[in-house]
């Protein structure tokens, strides 16, 4: 069972969301401060953690900015009642994976609890992928340049996550639903329609014909496979 562990000193908080996860199928701890929190996730290894903020002893920002200081990458919600952008800038930055501002509704929670981990399970862009090249495509990716035979292709942004999630997982098949939870998140509500619009601008700046296209292929009703040399 994916086990989840609950850290907030608000009881009536820890019980409703123990309560629905349970109903959902998650084991689940809690622990009502920080420092006792801090101790559970290094003991017990959940697979995700919902974070209070705002906690006696130890408060959340310090939990999350210890746990990543350990090198500890299990997936973290931070909860609060406050709804202050900088509080939210401040977690993310302390290496929160997600943020649900009290008071929320439990499904909302989970529905966030399900998307990250299924993000966090799933390969995504290799950080470690610095550079593509493929046919007469160079890409660089500190830079944010591309070329193609020698010459300069402007990218958007997006453009350059969607190639690098391809380059750091050629010849496997990507789904539409991987693409949005890699390339745009969870907090984003588009289709996938964006997706295909995204792979399209690639094959008609980078293919040779955009029409029959022999690196960025579509896997029909599932979603796209990346053939750096070439489908025939």
């Amino acid at each position: 069972m994916t086990k989840i562990l609950i850290v907030d000193d608000e009881p009536g908080v820890s019980m409703g969301l123990e309560d629905h996860l349970a109903l959902e199928g998650f084991e689940v701890e809690s622990r009502d401060d920080g420092e006792s929190g801090l101790e559970a996730v290094l003991e017990t290894k959940p697979d995700l953690v919902l974070l209070d903020v705002m906690m006696p002893k130890m408060d959340g920002l310090e939990v999350c900015k210890e746990l990543r200081k350990r090198d500890v990458t299990v997936p973290v919600i931070m909860l609060t009642a406050r709804g202050e952008e900088i509080d939210k800038v401040v977690g993310l930055e302390l290496g929160a994976d997600d943020y649900v501002t009290k008071p929320f509704s439990p499904r909302e929670v989970v529905a966030r609890i399900k998307a990250l981990l299924r993000r966090s399970r799933t390969a995504g862009p290799d950080p470690e992928l610095t550079e593509l090249r493929f046919a007469d495509v160079e890409v660089d990716f500190k830079q944010f340049q591309a070329r193609r035979a020698g010459k300069p292709v402007k990218l958007t942004a997006r453009e350059f996550q969607v190639l690098r999630l391809f380059g750091s997982r050629p010849g496997e098949v990507i789904t539409r639903d991987e693409f949005l939870d890699q390339v745009w998140g969870q907090d984003v509500y588009i289709t996938n329609r964006s997706v295909d619009n995204q792979v399209w601008a690639l094959r008609r700046k980078l293919e040779d014909d955009p029409e029959a296209p022999s690196h960025f292929v579509s896997v029909r009703s599932v979603g796209y496979r990346f053939v750096p040399e070439g489908e025939e």
